[in-house]
């Protein structure tokens, strides 16, 4: 009979101490792990590590990481074991900042079906966002400057680490960063949250700008951004947009973005539609709250606006979406 492949027996062992209680015996089993030839290994046990919040094992944690930076693209592939590692130790407020700053330089590149790819992005995002919270007196200076990185998700790592702790210096750097024209959505998505996030009173008139941007996945952002604000200021500015959005894509977009934010305004404006707008648009608004598991007392308000519209198939519709 064949012998089972140690990684994978490895890693259904940790499987099993996933959820096991946090004796010192499974303490002792985890720090045995760290040291395995397989960064898969390495790697899940320092997901194990972050999720538990098992501090004891931050020790363990930083030795791994300075044992695999000896050779990473050998002993790391993916960087998938350092990633980990330095996620947990995040999610775990480490705060001393060698690891972190060790993480937001490192480059690796590996092979692919195209060109080379680097595998290290993601390692470089989260220690911007772990070195913020250090005291190391350039941790804004490393972030910023992770903000031309090549690859969006180091970008997307350090607007977090501005956004929640740069202050107006990290506000101004994101303000910034969206003028000087990186048009990928997904940046511009974190850097609408956290402009929106900051105390500053005008990120909403500046996001406000973008709800009609020519690309429509930009905009799209934008409408988003300002309904996770939940601001009356932010809801006003997509009530506003809805005016000029008679048909489209966005359409669907805005109501998405009115029923999500939990505003009072918001649901006004969304049962006011229910009431009165034609057939399709109500079957929208219908089903974006339907989607977000209104209360018992939003439901309510939802049969009272159908019931004076006297539409009986969206009631139809409403009372199998939330039966009694």
């Amino acid at each position: 009979m064949s012998k089972r492949d140690p990684i994978e027996q490895a890693l259904e062992k940790l499987a099993g101490l996933k959820s096991a209680a946090a004796a010192p015996a499974v303490l002792g089993e985890l720090r045995g792990f760290f040291g395995n030839r397989s960064n898969l290994v390495v790697a899940r046990a320092a997901k194990i590590v972050g999720e538990r919040r098992l501090d004891d094992l931050t020790p363990e944690l930083v030795t791994a990481f300075h044992r695999l930076m000896v050779d990473p693209a050998r002993l790391d592939k993916r960087c998938a074991a350092l990633t980990e590692i330095v996620t947990s130790l995040y999610e775990m407020d480490y705060a001393e900042p060698d690891v972190y700053l060790q993480g937001i330089r490192h480059v690796q590149m590996e092979g692919s079906f195209g060109p080379p790819i680097d595998t290290a992005a993601q390692l470089r995002g989260f220690s911007a966002q772990g070195l913020v919270r250090t005291r190391y007196p350039h941790a804004l200076v490393e972030a910023v400057t992770l903000l031309v990185d090549p690859e969006p998700p180091a970008r997307i790592g350090a607007i977090r680490a501005l956004a929640a702790n740069g202050g107006e210096a990290g506000v101004l750097a994101l303000r910034l960063k969206v003028l000087t024209g990186d048009r990928v959505p997904d940046v511009l998505a974190e850097c609408f949250s956290g402009l929106l996030v900051s105390p500053s009173g005008n990120s909403v008139d500046f996001v406000a700008t973008y709800v009609d941007d020519e690309d429509p996945a930009i905009a799209e952002v934008a409408i988003l951004a300002l309904g996770a604000s939940r601001s009356s200021k932010a809801i006003l500015v997509l009530k506003n947009k809805w005016q000029r959005t008679v048909h489209g894509p966005l359409k669907k977009v805005l109501l998405f973005a009115l029923s999500t934010s939990r505003n009072e305004d918001a649901l006004q404006f969304l049962l006011d539609l229910l009431e009165n707008a034609p057939n399709a648009t109500a079957t929208e608004v219908l089903s974006s709250l339907a989607s977000q598991r209104p209360t018992e007392s939003i439901r309510d308000a939802i049969r009272s606006a159908l019931t004076r519209r006297g539409d009986t198939s969206l009631l139809a519709t409403l009372r199998c979406a939330f039966p009694p």
